[in-house]
């Protein structure tokens, strides 16, 4: 697949949720921290999930932390909503279990996320919320992020895992990751963005991202620039 033949890829972060439109290539299998909708501009999207079962429909919702892979695309709209906000609320109910087609999402825009992005879950243990959103902030030690809530340590991994299927050490991750893609979309290298992420170096940053995107940041890098796809 030769990017320059679709559309100039875009990608933005707004509140609670990141928006990515553009060629995707085949990933490989991994499982992501945040709620991922998947619109096709044309044609249909298709993931195949841990069961070797292959998704397609116009779009596709893949909960957090559910192994899958994506196919090849020409143009997607992908939308990555973060778990602990309103938008959340409202995919939980209808698309908590495996991947499944959202037939009613299918002209979802980033201003129909708007206030719900920005907006804490309902749902969600608000203590668990605010520890959410302390990680974006920086590197907070457990001890003092679980003070901070009003949780011990121990209590605050148990409510993580319980409520949105992760340990906090992999939303860590994922928040990093983030600010990545944003150093990449403003132009800096690969090694320039894990620095800037906060990771050891590029090949740290690789590493974490091909297991939480199925891509490498020579190939988002190589994406958003509309080149040729490189062997990475």
């Amino acid at each position: 697949m030769n990017p320059q033949e679709g559309p100039t890829p875009r990608f933005s972060v707004g509140e609670g949720y990141a928006v990515y439109q553009g060629p995707t290539p085949d990933g490989s299998f991994h499982r992501h921290a945040a709620f991922q909708i998947a619109v096709a501009v044309r044609g249909e999207v298709s993931v195949v999930d841990a069961s070797d079962i292959h998704h397609r429909a116009v779009t596709l919702v893949v909960p957090p932390m559910e192994r899958h892979r994506m196919l090849a695309a020409t143009d997607l709209v992908v939308f990555y909503v973060e778990p602990h906000c309103v938008f959340a609320d409202r995919l939980r109910e209808r698309h908590g279990d495996g991947v499944t087609p959202a037939p009613e999402l299918r002209g979802l825009r980033a201003e129909d996320i708007g206030r719900a992005g920005a907006r804490p879950s309902g749902e969600l243990d608000p203590r668990l919320v605010e520890a959410l959103d302390t990680l974006w902030d920086g590197n907070v030690p457990m001890p003092v992020l679980a003070a901070t809530v009003g949780l011990s340590p121990q209590r605050l991994r148990a409510l993580a895992r319980h409520q949105v299927g992760m340990p906090l050490t992999r939303w860590r991750v994922w928040a990093r990751l983030r600010l990545a893609a944003e150093a990449l979309q403003a132009g800096r290298s690969p090694a320039e963005a894990a620095f800037a992420a906060g990771f050891a170096d590029q090949a740290h940053l690789t590493r974490r991202m091909r297991e939480m995107t199925g891509l490498t940041p020579v190939a988002v890098l190589s994406l958003l620039r509309g080149q040729p796809l490189r062997a990475t």
